[in-house]
Protein backbone atom coordinates (compact mmCIF):
# COMPACT_ATOMS: atom_id res chain seq x y z
CA UNK A 1 0.00 0.00 0.00
CA UNK A 2 1.19 3.56 -0.64
CA UNK A 3 2.17 5.63 2.59
CA UNK A 4 1.83 9.22 2.35
CA UNK A 5 1.87 11.65 4.77
CA UNK A 6 3.30 11.62 8.32
CA UNK A 7 0.86 10.73 11.05
CA UNK A 8 0.90 13.71 13.81
CA UNK A 9 3.84 12.08 16.32
CA UNK A 10 1.69 12.76 19.30
CA UNK A 11 -0.34 9.80 18.74
CA UNK A 12 2.57 7.30 18.34
CA UNK A 13 4.55 5.51 21.73
CA UNK A 14 7.70 6.21 20.85
CA UNK A 15 10.08 4.53 23.35
CA UNK A 16 13.89 6.09 23.16
CA UNK A 17 16.64 4.29 24.57
CA UNK A 18 19.79 4.91 25.87
CA UNK A 19 19.62 8.93 24.37
CA UNK A 20 22.09 11.57 24.64
CA UNK A 21 21.59 15.13 23.63
CA UNK A 22 24.72 16.12 21.44
CA UNK A 23 25.43 19.22 18.88
CA UNK A 24 25.60 18.44 15.05
CA UNK A 25 29.24 18.98 15.05
CA UNK A 26 29.68 15.46 15.32
CA UNK A 27 28.77 14.99 12.05
CA UNK A 28 25.86 12.63 12.78
CA UNK A 29 27.91 10.24 14.53
CA UNK A 30 28.54 9.55 18.46
CA UNK A 31 30.83 11.77 19.62
CA UNK A 32 34.22 10.06 19.66
CA UNK A 33 36.56 9.34 23.02
CA UNK A 34 37.52 12.66 24.96
CA UNK A 35 34.82 14.90 23.50
CA UNK A 36 32.76 16.00 26.16
CA UNK A 37 29.76 17.91 24.16
CA UNK A 38 31.17 21.55 25.45
CA UNK A 39 30.51 24.57 23.45
CA UNK A 40 33.85 24.38 22.13
CA UNK A 41 32.51 21.89 20.35
CA UNK A 42 29.11 22.65 19.86
CA UNK A 43 30.28 26.01 18.03
CA UNK A 44 31.50 23.71 15.15
CA UNK A 45 27.56 22.96 14.19
CA UNK A 46 27.02 23.78 10.72
CA UNK A 47 23.18 24.21 11.10
CA UNK A 48 22.60 26.54 13.96
CA UNK A 49 19.47 24.13 15.45
CA UNK A 50 19.07 22.00 17.58
CA UNK A 51 19.68 18.37 16.55
CA UNK A 52 18.96 15.02 18.92
CA UNK A 53 20.78 11.94 18.46
CA UNK A 54 18.25 9.03 18.65
CA UNK A 55 19.90 5.67 18.57
CA UNK A 56 22.13 6.41 15.72
CA UNK A 57 19.18 8.86 13.77
CA UNK A 58 19.41 12.44 13.66
CA UNK A 59 16.62 14.83 13.98
CA UNK A 60 16.74 18.31 13.63
CA UNK A 61 14.34 19.75 15.49
CA UNK A 62 12.32 23.69 14.83
CA UNK A 63 13.53 23.49 11.49
CA UNK A 64 12.94 22.04 8.14
CA UNK A 65 14.27 18.88 8.69
CA UNK A 66 12.13 15.64 9.48
CA UNK A 67 12.06 13.83 13.15
CA UNK A 68 14.09 10.60 11.91
CA UNK A 69 13.33 7.99 14.59
CA UNK A 70 14.53 4.06 14.86
CA UNK A 71 11.38 2.90 16.10
CA UNK A 72 11.21 -0.70 17.97
CA UNK A 73 10.16 -3.14 16.60
CA UNK A 74 6.98 -3.79 18.03
CA UNK A 75 6.31 -0.04 16.53
CA UNK A 76 3.60 -1.10 13.70
CA UNK A 77 1.73 -2.45 16.65
CA UNK A 78 1.56 0.15 18.24
CA UNK A 79 -0.01 2.52 16.25
CA UNK A 80 -3.43 3.63 16.00
CA UNK A 81 -5.42 1.72 13.85
CA UNK A 82 -5.44 3.79 10.63
CA UNK A 83 -2.10 5.52 11.14
CA UNK A 84 -0.81 1.33 10.80
CA UNK A 85 -1.60 1.29 7.60
CA UNK A 86 0.12 4.11 6.04
CA UNK A 87 3.38 2.60 7.90
CA UNK A 88 3.13 -0.90 8.00
CA UNK A 89 5.52 -2.16 5.23
CA UNK A 90 8.34 0.46 5.87
CA UNK A 91 11.01 -0.44 8.32
CA UNK A 92 12.21 2.92 9.31
CA UNK A 93 9.20 5.28 10.17
CA UNK A 94 10.06 8.90 9.09
CA UNK A 95 7.63 11.33 10.56
CA UNK A 96 7.88 14.86 9.96
CA UNK A 97 6.86 16.37 13.68
CA UNK A 98 6.54 19.81 13.07
CA UNK A 99 3.46 19.65 16.12
CA UNK A 100 6.05 18.36 18.94
CA UNK A 101 7.29 22.00 18.42
CA UNK A 102 4.02 23.81 18.13
CA UNK A 103 4.14 24.93 21.77
CA UNK A 104 7.88 26.58 21.33
CA UNK A 105 9.15 29.94 20.34
CA UNK A 106 10.48 28.91 16.16
CA UNK A 107 14.43 28.22 16.70
CA UNK A 108 16.41 31.37 14.72
CA UNK A 109 19.23 29.92 12.64
CA UNK A 110 21.82 32.75 14.44
CA UNK A 111 20.60 31.07 17.81
CA UNK A 112 24.05 30.63 19.36
CA UNK A 113 25.71 27.01 19.64
CA UNK A 114 26.63 27.93 23.64
CA UNK A 115 22.92 28.83 24.33
CA UNK A 116 21.81 25.76 22.48
CA UNK A 117 24.54 23.58 24.96
CA UNK A 118 23.42 25.82 27.55
CA UNK A 119 20.02 24.61 27.00
CA UNK A 120 20.88 20.68 26.19
CA UNK A 121 19.44 18.18 28.77
CA UNK A 122 21.37 15.23 29.04
CA UNK A 123 20.08 11.84 29.64
CA UNK A 124 21.23 9.05 31.59
CA UNK A 125 22.91 6.41 29.32
CA UNK A 126 20.01 3.38 30.11
CA UNK A 127 16.99 5.84 31.17
CA UNK A 128 14.07 5.16 28.51
CA UNK A 129 12.23 7.99 27.90
CA UNK A 130 8.56 7.65 27.02
CA UNK A 131 6.66 10.08 25.14
CA UNK A 132 2.99 11.39 26.66
CA UNK A 133 1.07 9.55 24.37
CA UNK A 134 -2.50 7.82 24.19
CA UNK A 135 -3.54 4.10 24.51
CA UNK A 136 -4.09 2.40 21.07
CA UNK A 137 -7.60 2.37 22.40
CA UNK A 138 -8.26 5.70 23.22
CA UNK A 139 -7.24 6.59 19.77
CA UNK A 140 -10.10 3.79 18.17
CA UNK A 141 -12.90 5.32 15.84
CA UNK A 142 -15.83 4.26 17.54
CA UNK A 143 -18.58 3.89 15.21
CA UNK A 144 -19.30 7.52 15.15
CA UNK A 145 -16.12 8.15 14.31
CA UNK A 146 -16.04 5.60 11.50
CA UNK A 147 -14.70 6.76 7.80
CA UNK A 148 -18.62 7.86 6.72
CA UNK A 149 -18.83 9.78 10.26
CA UNK A 150 -19.87 12.94 8.64
CA UNK A 151 -23.48 13.34 7.47
CA UNK A 152 -23.41 14.08 4.18
CA UNK A 153 -26.56 16.93 4.88
CA UNK A 154 -24.06 18.51 6.91
CA UNK A 155 -21.28 18.43 4.83
CA UNK A 156 -23.44 19.90 1.97
CA UNK A 157 -24.83 22.52 4.56
CA UNK A 158 -20.85 23.53 5.05
CA UNK A 159 -20.23 24.25 1.51
CA UNK A 160 -23.23 26.14 -0.25
CA UNK A 161 -22.13 25.28 -4.00
CA UNK A 162 -21.31 22.00 -5.83
CA UNK A 163 -18.04 23.80 -6.85
CA UNK A 164 -16.66 23.46 -3.32
CA UNK A 165 -18.12 20.37 -2.59
CA UNK A 166 -16.37 18.86 -5.32
CA UNK A 167 -12.83 19.66 -3.97
CA UNK A 168 -13.78 19.30 -0.37
CA UNK A 169 -16.40 16.69 0.14
CA UNK A 170 -15.30 13.55 1.71
CA UNK A 171 -11.37 14.62 2.13
CA UNK A 172 -11.08 17.55 4.38
CA UNK A 173 -14.02 16.11 6.21
CA UNK A 174 -14.86 12.66 7.59
CA UNK A 175 -12.08 11.12 6.36
CA UNK A 176 -11.74 8.82 9.36
CA UNK A 177 -7.63 8.32 7.77
CA UNK A 178 -4.84 9.30 10.14
CA UNK A 179 -2.97 12.02 8.25
CA UNK A 180 -2.07 15.69 7.64
CA UNK A 181 -1.99 14.86 3.49
CA UNK A 182 -3.84 17.69 1.51
CA UNK A 183 -4.80 15.16 -0.91
CA UNK A 184 -6.39 11.71 0.09
CA UNK A 185 -4.00 8.95 0.51
CA UNK A 186 -3.54 6.24 -2.27
CA UNK A 187 -4.18 3.04 -0.27
CA UNK A 188 -2.72 -0.23 -2.28
CA UNK A 189 -3.55 -3.67 -0.19
CA UNK A 190 -5.46 -6.52 -0.73
CA UNK A 191 -6.65 -6.93 2.77
CA UNK A 192 -6.38 -5.35 6.35
CA UNK A 193 -4.85 -7.13 9.34
CA UNK A 194 -6.34 -7.09 13.06
CA UNK A 195 -3.77 -7.14 16.23
CA UNK A 196 -5.75 -9.90 17.74
CA UNK A 197 -9.31 -12.06 17.61
CA UNK A 198 -10.72 -9.78 19.73
CA UNK A 199 -10.17 -7.28 17.68
CA UNK A 200 -11.35 -9.43 14.65
CA UNK A 201 -14.87 -10.39 16.72
CA UNK A 202 -15.49 -6.48 17.67
CA UNK A 203 -14.90 -5.45 13.91
CA UNK A 204 -17.99 -8.21 12.85
CA UNK A 205 -20.00 -7.20 15.48
CA UNK A 206 -19.54 -3.62 14.80
CA UNK A 207 -17.92 -2.42 17.65
CA UNK A 208 -14.59 -1.89 16.04
CA UNK A 209 -14.50 0.09 12.91
CA UNK A 210 -12.00 -0.81 9.93
CA UNK A 211 -11.54 -2.67 6.71
CA UNK A 212 -11.44 -6.58 6.30
CA UNK A 213 -10.70 -7.32 2.53
CA UNK A 214 -9.81 -5.21 -0.28
CA UNK A 215 -13.15 -6.13 -2.49
CA UNK A 216 -15.61 -5.00 1.09
CA UNK A 217 -14.17 -1.46 0.91
CA UNK A 218 -11.39 0.60 0.65
CA UNK A 219 -10.36 4.05 2.42
CA UNK A 220 -9.36 5.82 -0.73
CA UNK A 221 -12.40 4.45 -2.45
CA UNK A 222 -14.71 5.42 0.66
CA UNK A 223 -13.36 8.84 0.72
CA UNK A 224 -14.67 8.97 -3.49
CA UNK A 225 -18.06 7.55 -2.29
CA UNK A 226 -18.43 9.84 0.43
CA UNK A 227 -17.71 12.95 -2.45
CA UNK A 228 -20.20 11.90 -4.58
CA UNK A 229 -23.00 11.08 -2.43
CA UNK A 230 -22.24 14.60 -1.46
CA UNK A 231 -22.73 15.96 -4.52
CA UNK A 232 -26.13 13.68 -5.52
CA UNK A 233 -27.12 14.71 -1.65
CA UNK A 234 -27.52 10.73 -1.50
CA UNK A 235 -27.43 8.93 1.73
CA UNK A 236 -24.51 6.29 0.44
CA UNK A 237 -22.77 5.75 -2.80
CA UNK A 238 -21.37 2.45 -4.48
CA UNK A 239 -18.40 2.50 -6.40
CA UNK A 240 -17.64 -0.28 -8.89
CA UNK A 241 -15.17 -1.28 -12.09
CA UNK A 242 -17.67 0.36 -14.49
CA UNK A 243 -20.58 1.98 -15.85
CA UNK A 244 -22.00 -1.51 -17.63
CA UNK A 245 -21.19 -3.45 -14.19
CA UNK A 246 -22.68 -1.02 -12.52
CA UNK A 247 -26.47 -1.33 -14.04
CA UNK A 248 -26.03 -5.17 -13.87
CA UNK A 249 -25.46 -4.73 -10.02
CA UNK A 250 -28.52 -2.62 -9.32
CA UNK A 251 -31.23 -4.45 -11.24
CA UNK A 252 -29.77 -8.25 -9.84
CA UNK A 253 -29.68 -7.27 -6.58
CA UNK A 254 -33.37 -5.55 -6.06
CA UNK A 255 -35.31 -6.54 -9.14
CA UNK A 256 -36.39 -10.97 -7.95
CA UNK A 257 -36.74 -13.11 -10.43
CA UNK A 258 -39.73 -13.64 -12.24
CA UNK A 259 -39.50 -9.91 -11.87
CA UNK A 260 -40.70 -7.33 -14.26
CA UNK A 261 -38.78 -3.76 -15.32
CA UNK A 262 -39.83 -0.64 -17.33
CA UNK A 263 -37.16 0.62 -19.34
CA UNK A 264 -36.97 2.89 -22.43
CA UNK A 265 -36.10 3.11 -26.25
CA UNK A 266 -33.57 5.33 -26.22
CA UNK A 267 -30.64 3.72 -23.70
CA UNK A 268 -27.04 2.87 -24.02
CA UNK A 269 -27.28 -0.23 -26.57
CA UNK A 270 -25.21 -2.72 -23.93
CA UNK A 271 -27.64 -2.17 -21.05
CA UNK A 272 -30.90 -2.62 -23.43
CA UNK A 273 -28.91 -6.15 -24.60
CA UNK A 274 -28.52 -7.41 -20.88
CA UNK A 275 -32.10 -5.78 -20.40
CA UNK A 276 -33.50 -7.75 -23.30
CA UNK A 277 -31.31 -11.01 -23.47
CA UNK A 278 -30.07 -11.84 -20.04
CA UNK A 279 -33.34 -10.79 -18.21
CA UNK A 280 -35.45 -13.10 -19.28
CA UNK A 281 -33.15 -16.35 -18.73
CA UNK A 282 -34.46 -15.07 -14.99
CA UNK A 283 -37.58 -15.68 -15.80
CA UNK A 284 -37.76 -11.26 -16.02
CA UNK A 285 -40.32 -9.59 -17.92
CA UNK A 286 -39.47 -6.05 -19.55
CA UNK A 287 -41.72 -3.36 -20.80
CA UNK A 288 -39.79 -0.79 -23.08
CA UNK A 289 -41.56 2.42 -23.53
CA UNK A 290 -41.26 6.02 -25.36
CA UNK A 291 -39.13 8.42 -22.56
CA UNK A 292 -41.95 10.66 -22.95
CA UNK A 293 -44.69 8.30 -23.09
CA UNK A 294 -46.60 8.65 -19.71
CA UNK A 295 -49.48 7.18 -20.65
CA UNK A 296 -47.69 3.47 -21.86
CA UNK A 297 -45.79 4.22 -18.06
CA UNK A 298 -49.28 4.91 -16.45
CA UNK A 299 -50.35 0.98 -18.56
CA UNK A 300 -47.61 -0.87 -17.59
CA UNK A 301 -47.73 -0.40 -14.11
CA UNK A 302 -51.31 -1.03 -13.88
CA UNK A 303 -50.99 -4.29 -15.69
CA UNK A 304 -47.66 -5.81 -14.19
CA UNK A 305 -46.16 -6.00 -10.94
CA UNK A 306 -43.09 -3.76 -11.78
CA UNK A 307 -40.29 -3.68 -9.32
CA UNK A 308 -37.74 -1.09 -11.20
CA UNK A 309 -38.52 2.02 -13.73
CA UNK A 310 -34.74 2.01 -15.22
CA UNK A 311 -33.83 4.85 -17.73
CA UNK A 312 -31.40 7.24 -18.97
CA UNK A 313 -31.74 10.79 -18.71
CA UNK A 314 -30.48 12.41 -20.91
CA UNK A 315 -30.68 9.18 -22.64
CA UNK A 316 -28.05 8.02 -25.33
CA UNK A 317 -27.47 9.12 -28.09
CA UNK A 318 -30.69 11.04 -28.69
CA UNK A 319 -30.63 13.13 -25.37
CA UNK A 320 -34.46 12.58 -24.43
CA UNK A 321 -35.27 13.51 -21.03
CA UNK A 322 -37.32 11.76 -18.54
CA UNK A 323 -39.62 13.58 -16.48
CA UNK A 324 -38.25 12.47 -13.23
CA UNK A 325 -40.29 14.19 -10.93
CA UNK A 326 -43.61 13.11 -12.83
CA UNK A 327 -42.00 9.21 -13.20
CA UNK A 328 -41.09 9.12 -9.56
CA UNK A 329 -44.77 9.96 -8.58
CA UNK A 330 -46.63 7.37 -10.56
CA UNK A 331 -44.15 4.75 -9.85
CA UNK A 332 -44.43 5.51 -6.29
CA UNK A 333 -47.48 5.34 -5.95
CA UNK A 334 -47.54 1.76 -7.13
CA UNK A 335 -44.64 0.75 -5.44
CA UNK A 336 -41.96 0.97 -7.66
CA UNK A 337 -38.65 2.00 -7.37
CA UNK A 338 -36.78 4.71 -9.80
CA UNK A 339 -33.36 4.40 -11.21
CA UNK A 340 -32.06 7.29 -13.33
CA UNK A 341 -28.92 6.18 -15.21
CA UNK A 342 -26.99 10.35 -15.15
CA UNK A 343 -24.51 9.41 -17.28
CA UNK A 344 -25.14 12.06 -19.39
CA UNK A 345 -26.09 14.71 -16.59
CA UNK A 346 -23.54 14.95 -13.93
CA UNK A 347 -24.22 15.77 -10.73
CA UNK A 348 -23.36 19.08 -11.51
CA UNK A 349 -26.00 19.64 -13.78
CA UNK A 350 -28.67 17.65 -12.30
CA UNK A 351 -29.74 15.53 -8.99
CA UNK A 352 -32.15 12.79 -10.02
CA UNK A 353 -32.47 12.16 -6.18
CA UNK A 354 -33.70 15.17 -5.11
CA UNK A 355 -36.13 15.32 -8.34
CA UNK A 356 -37.08 12.15 -6.44
CA UNK A 357 -35.92 8.90 -7.66
CA UNK A 358 -34.67 6.20 -5.35
CA UNK A 359 -31.07 5.62 -7.31
CA UNK A 360 -28.80 7.35 -9.62
CA UNK A 361 -26.26 5.93 -11.63
CA UNK A 362 -23.21 7.01 -13.72
CA UNK A 363 -20.42 5.65 -15.84
CA UNK A 364 -17.95 7.57 -13.66
CA UNK A 365 -15.30 7.20 -16.64
CA UNK A 366 -16.60 9.96 -18.63
CA UNK A 367 -17.84 13.37 -16.91
CA UNK A 368 -16.72 12.27 -13.38
CA UNK A 369 -13.09 11.13 -14.44
CA UNK A 370 -13.37 13.85 -17.17
CA UNK A 371 -9.89 12.83 -18.40
CA UNK A 372 -10.46 9.76 -20.70
CA UNK A 373 -8.17 7.77 -18.86
CA UNK A 374 -9.70 6.15 -16.18
CA UNK A 375 -12.97 2.93 -15.76
CA UNK A 376 -15.20 3.11 -13.12
CA UNK A 377 -19.24 3.24 -11.90
CA UNK A 378 -21.16 4.42 -9.08
CA UNK A 379 -24.32 3.86 -7.34
CA UNK A 380 -26.24 6.53 -5.55
CA UNK A 381 -28.98 6.27 -3.43
CA UNK A 382 -30.26 5.40 -0.01
CA UNK A 383 -28.46 3.33 2.26
CA UNK A 384 -31.19 0.88 2.25
CA UNK A 385 -31.20 0.29 -1.23
CA UNK A 386 -27.30 0.55 -1.86
CA UNK A 387 -26.70 -1.68 0.51
CA UNK A 388 -28.58 -3.98 -0.93
CA UNK A 389 -26.57 -3.66 -4.26
CA UNK A 390 -23.42 -3.66 -1.84
CA UNK A 391 -23.92 -7.04 -0.36
CA UNK A 392 -24.28 -8.57 -4.14
CA UNK A 393 -21.50 -6.67 -5.05
CA UNK A 394 -19.26 -7.93 -2.12
CA UNK A 395 -20.36 -11.72 -3.64
CA UNK A 396 -19.58 -10.84 -7.18
CA UNK A 397 -16.54 -8.77 -7.45
CA UNK A 398 -16.27 -5.35 -9.75
CA UNK A 399 -14.28 -4.21 -7.17
CA UNK A 400 -12.69 -0.44 -8.64
CA UNK A 401 -9.03 -0.50 -7.68
CA UNK A 402 -7.57 1.79 -5.35
CA UNK A 403 -5.59 3.53 -8.23
CA UNK A 404 -8.65 4.16 -10.17
CA UNK A 405 -10.62 5.29 -6.70
CA UNK A 406 -7.38 8.26 -6.41
CA UNK A 407 -7.80 8.94 -9.97
CA UNK A 408 -11.53 9.81 -9.58
CA UNK A 409 -10.72 11.94 -6.74
CA UNK A 410 -8.68 14.01 -8.34
CA UNK A 411 -10.74 14.33 -11.33
CA UNK A 412 -13.84 15.45 -9.56
CA UNK A 413 -12.12 18.17 -8.30
CA UNK A 414 -12.28 20.14 -11.40
CA UNK A 415 -15.82 18.54 -12.16
CA UNK A 416 -17.41 21.38 -11.71
CA UNK A 417 -14.98 23.67 -14.11
CA UNK A 418 -14.91 21.21 -16.38
CA UNK A 419 -18.86 20.69 -17.11
CA UNK A 420 -19.38 24.23 -16.71
CA UNK A 421 -17.31 24.83 -20.18
CA UNK A 422 -18.49 21.71 -21.45
CA UNK A 423 -21.95 23.01 -21.02
CA UNK A 424 -21.30 26.72 -22.76
CA UNK A 425 -19.34 25.00 -25.56
CA UNK A 426 -21.69 22.81 -26.29
CA UNK A 427 -24.77 24.95 -26.62
CA UNK A 428 -23.49 27.41 -28.71
CA UNK A 429 -22.42 24.88 -30.81
CA UNK A 430 -25.91 23.42 -30.98
CA UNK A 431 -27.35 27.09 -31.70
CA UNK A 432 -24.67 27.21 -34.65
CA UNK A 433 -24.76 23.83 -36.20
CA UNK A 434 -27.99 24.14 -36.03
CA UNK A 435 -28.58 27.44 -38.33
CA UNK A 436 -25.98 26.05 -40.51
CA UNK A 437 -27.39 25.09 -44.22
CA UNK A 438 -25.12 21.29 -44.16
CA UNK A 439 -27.03 19.95 -40.86
CA UNK A 440 -30.58 19.00 -40.57
CA UNK A 441 -31.10 18.24 -37.15
CA UNK A 442 -29.76 18.82 -33.98
CA UNK A 443 -30.47 16.99 -30.83
CA UNK A 444 -29.37 18.79 -27.59
CA UNK A 445 -31.90 19.14 -24.69
CA UNK A 446 -30.39 23.10 -23.98
CA UNK A 447 -32.37 24.36 -27.60
CA UNK A 448 -35.84 25.45 -27.79
CA UNK A 449 -36.41 22.56 -30.70
CA UNK A 450 -35.63 19.86 -28.64
CA UNK A 451 -39.05 17.71 -27.96
CA UNK A 452 -37.99 17.69 -23.84
CA UNK A 453 -36.50 21.42 -23.83
CA UNK A 454 -39.26 22.11 -21.12
CA UNK A 455 -38.28 19.44 -18.60
CA UNK A 456 -34.56 20.10 -18.94
CA UNK A 457 -35.04 23.79 -18.14
CA UNK A 458 -36.92 22.38 -15.17
CA UNK A 459 -34.82 20.02 -13.53
CA UNK A 460 -31.13 20.75 -15.06
CA UNK A 461 -28.74 23.60 -14.51
CA UNK A 462 -26.67 22.76 -17.49
CA UNK A 463 -27.66 20.69 -20.43
CA UNK A 464 -23.97 18.88 -20.76
CA UNK A 465 -21.57 18.05 -23.37
CA UNK A 466 -22.47 15.95 -25.91
CA UNK A 467 -24.74 17.20 -29.08
CA UNK A 468 -26.19 14.83 -31.34
CA UNK A 469 -26.79 15.90 -35.03
CA UNK A 470 -27.96 14.85 -38.74
CA UNK A 471 -25.71 15.71 -41.16
CA UNK A 472 -26.70 16.37 -45.16
CA UNK A 473 -25.67 13.43 -46.69
CA UNK A 474 -25.66 9.64 -46.69
CA UNK A 475 -23.65 7.19 -45.03
CA UNK A 476 -20.61 8.05 -46.78
CA UNK A 477 -20.61 11.74 -46.58
CA UNK A 478 -20.99 11.70 -42.86
CA UNK A 479 -17.53 9.25 -42.72
CA UNK A 480 -16.33 12.01 -44.59
CA UNK A 481 -17.01 14.95 -41.98
CA UNK A 482 -15.77 12.46 -39.26
CA UNK A 483 -12.83 11.76 -41.15
CA UNK A 484 -12.27 15.35 -42.00
CA UNK A 485 -12.38 16.58 -38.66
CA UNK A 486 -8.81 17.38 -36.85
CA UNK A 487 -9.44 17.90 -33.21
CA UNK A 488 -11.62 15.56 -31.59
CA UNK A 489 -10.65 11.78 -31.25
CA UNK A 490 -12.89 9.03 -32.95
CA UNK A 491 -13.46 7.12 -29.76
CA UNK A 492 -16.38 5.00 -28.26
CA UNK A 493 -16.86 7.39 -24.85
CA UNK A 494 -17.83 11.00 -24.12
CA UNK A 495 -17.57 13.90 -21.01
CA UNK A 496 -13.68 14.08 -20.92
CA UNK A 497 -11.39 17.07 -21.53
CA UNK A 498 -10.98 15.86 -24.86
CA UNK A 499 -13.48 16.53 -27.76
CA UNK A 500 -14.55 12.70 -29.29
CA UNK A 501 -16.69 11.90 -32.31
CA UNK A 502 -18.66 9.11 -33.55
CA UNK A 503 -20.61 7.93 -36.19
CA UNK A 504 -23.09 5.41 -34.10
CA UNK A 505 -24.13 3.94 -37.68
CA UNK A 506 -20.37 2.38 -37.19
CA UNK A 507 -19.34 2.83 -33.25
CA UNK A 508 -22.42 0.90 -31.52
CA UNK A 509 -24.48 -0.73 -34.50
CA UNK A 510 -22.33 -1.77 -37.29
CA UNK A 511 -23.18 -5.36 -36.78
CA UNK A 512 -27.24 -4.90 -36.49
CA UNK A 513 -28.89 -3.26 -39.62
CA UNK A 514 -32.06 -4.49 -37.85
CA UNK A 515 -31.65 -2.52 -34.47
CA UNK A 516 -30.34 0.50 -36.59
CA UNK A 517 -33.87 0.91 -38.03
CA UNK A 518 -35.70 -0.21 -34.80
CA UNK A 519 -33.93 2.05 -32.93
CA UNK A 520 -34.08 5.29 -35.20
CA UNK A 521 -30.15 5.07 -35.86
CA UNK A 522 -29.68 7.07 -39.47
CA UNK A 523 -26.49 6.46 -41.23
CA UNK A 524 -26.30 10.07 -41.35
CA UNK A 525 -26.32 10.62 -37.51
CA UNK A 526 -23.14 12.36 -35.54
CA UNK A 527 -22.80 12.30 -31.72
CA UNK A 528 -20.51 14.68 -30.56
CA UNK A 529 -18.77 15.39 -27.18
CA UNK A 530 -17.39 18.44 -26.86
CA UNK A 531 -14.50 18.93 -24.32
CA UNK A 532 -12.69 21.99 -23.16
CA UNK A 533 -10.82 23.13 -26.01
CA UNK A 534 -11.25 26.77 -27.25
CA UNK A 535 -15.10 27.07 -28.76
CA UNK A 536 -13.51 28.91 -31.94
CA UNK A 537 -11.12 26.62 -32.70
CA UNK A 538 -13.76 23.36 -32.25
CA UNK A 539 -16.36 25.75 -34.55
CA UNK A 540 -13.82 26.09 -37.55
CA UNK A 541 -12.35 22.62 -37.45
CA UNK A 542 -16.33 21.73 -37.97
CA UNK A 543 -16.87 24.51 -40.58
CA UNK A 544 -13.87 22.68 -42.43
CA UNK A 545 -15.10 19.17 -42.21
CA UNK A 546 -18.38 20.18 -43.37
CA UNK A 547 -17.13 22.31 -46.37
CA UNK A 548 -15.45 18.77 -47.35
CA UNK A 549 -18.39 17.19 -48.21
Amino acid sequence: MAATSAPCAQHFPLRVSRTRLYSSSSDCCPPSAGHNGSSDGAEKTAFGRRSVFLGRRVAFVGGRFGLILRFPPNFVRQLSNKARRNCSNIGVAQIVAASWSNDQPPFESSVSAASFAAAAVVLPEEEEVTESIKHDSDVLPSEDEAPNAVPTSAVSALFGSDQSLTVHAGERYGRGLVTDSITTPLVRTSAYWFKNSDELIDFKEGRYASYEYGRYGNPTTKSLEEKMSALERAESTLFVSSGMYASVALIMALVPAKGHIITTTDCYRKTRMFIEKELPKLGITVTIIDPADMNALKSALDQENVSLFFTESPTNPFLRCVDIELVSKLCHDRGTLVCIDGTFAPPVNQKALELGADLVIHSATKYIGGHNDVLGGCISGSDHLVSKIRLYHNVIGGVLNPDAAAMFVRGMKTLHLRVQEQNKTALRMAQVLEEHPKIVRVYYPGLPSHPEHHIAKRQMTGFGGVVSFEVKGDFHATKKFIDSLNIPYIAPSFGGVESIVDQPAIMSYWDSKEDRVKYGIKDNLVRFSFGIEAFEDLKVDIFQALEAI
